[in-house]
C-alpha cells in the first residue's frame, strides 16, 4: 500500500507567504489628492465654525441680557422721574389756578373812593344824594346769566324834577364803573321838600314846602377788570390799586 504523507505546516507556510506577497502588492492611489484634502479641511473646519458661532451667540445673549437688565433699571428710574414730574406739574397747575383765582378777585376790586368820586363827577347840580349803599351779589335771573361777584349800589336822594333824575341815570349808564343795562330808576315820587330846623320853629301852616322828587337808582358794578381802565382809576385818585395792578402786569400775572 501507498501511504499519503501530507505536511500541513509546509502548506501553511507557503499560503502565508503568498498572502504576505498579496498584501505587499496593494498599492495606494497616486493621483490628485486635492479633493481629499478639501474634504478633510471642511470636516475639521465645520465643527470649529459651529463652536465659534455657538460661543459668539452665547456672548451676544449674555450682553443682551445685561442690556435688558440695565434698560429695565433705567425704565424704573424714568417711571419714578415721570411720576415726580407729573406730581410737580399737578402742584404747579393747582398753584396757577389758585393764583389766577386770586388775581381775578383782585382784578375785580372796585375801591369805594373811586366809585364815590365817579358818582360825584356825574351827578347833575339839581340832584342831591341822601345815601349810597352797597347791594350784595344776587342770584342769576333770566336777564342775567351769571351772578355779579362785585354786587351793585343803590343811590337814594332828591331831585328837582323827574327829568333831572332821568339825566342822572343816563350819566351813570355812561360810566365804565357800572353796567348800563342794569342801571335803572327803582322809585321816583313827588314829596314835600324837607324843611330846615329853623323853618320848623316858625308857623308852618302859612308856608307850604315845595314839591321835589324822591328817587332811588340801582346799578350793578361793572365786571370789567381793573387792569383795563387804569386811567380812570388814576383820575379818581386810586393810586394804591393802580400801583399793584401795574406791578402784577410787569411780572406777567395780569396781561397788559
Amino acid at each position: 500500500m501507498y501511504s499519503i504523507d501530507i505536511n500541513f505546516l509546509k502548506n501553511r507556510q507557503t499560503n502565508q507567504k503568498n498572502f504576505e506577497k498579496k498584501q505587499l502588492g496593494i498599492s495606494l492611489p497616486t493621483g490628485n489628492l486635492t479633493p481629499v484634502y478639501i474634504g478633510v479641511v471642511i470636516g475639521l473646519l465645520f465643527p470649529a465654525l459651529v463652536g465659534t458661532a455657538w460661543w459668539f451667540l452665547q456672548t451676544k445673549n449674555s450682553a443682551l441680557e445685561q442690556n435688558i437688565a440695565q434698560l429695565k433699571q433705567e425704565n424704573q428710574s424714568l417711571e419714578i422721574n415721570i411720576k415726580n414730574i407729573q406730581r410737580i406739574e399737578a402742584q404747579t397747575s393747582k398753584i396757577k389756578q389758585e393764583t389766577q383765582a386770586l388775581v381775578s378777585v383782585f382784578d375785580q376790586i372796585r375801591p369805594w373812593s373811586a366809585m364815590l368820586q365817579e358818582v360825584r363827577d356825574r351827578i347833575p347840580t339839581t340832584v342831591q344824594i341822601d345815601s349810597i349803599k352797597q347791594i350784595a351779589p344776587t342770584t342769576p335771573t333770566q336777564e342775567q346769566s351769571a351772578p355779579n361777584p362785585a354786587g351793585g349800589i343803590e343811590i337814594s336822594g332828591f331831585a328837582r324834577s323827574f327829568s333831572d333824575v332821568n339825566d342822572f341815570m343816563l350819566t351813570l349808564q355812561q360810566s365804565r364803573f357800572f353796567k348800563a343795562a342794569q342801571t335803572k330808576i327803582v322809585t321816583a315820587e313827588l314829596v314835600d321838600a324837607p324843611l330846615p330846623p329853623s323853618a320848623k320853629s316858625t308857623n308852618t301852616s302859612q308856608m307850604k314846602p315845595p314839591q321835589i322828587v324822591k328817587y332811588t337808582i340801582q346799578s350793578s358794578l361793572s365786571d370789567i377788570p381793573a387792569s383795563e381802565f387804569i386811567r380812570e382809576l388814576e383820575q379818581k385818585g386810586t393810586v394804591g390799586l393802580v400801583t399793584r395792578v401795574r406791578s402784577m402786569q410787569q411780572i406777567g400775572v395780569i396781561p397788559r
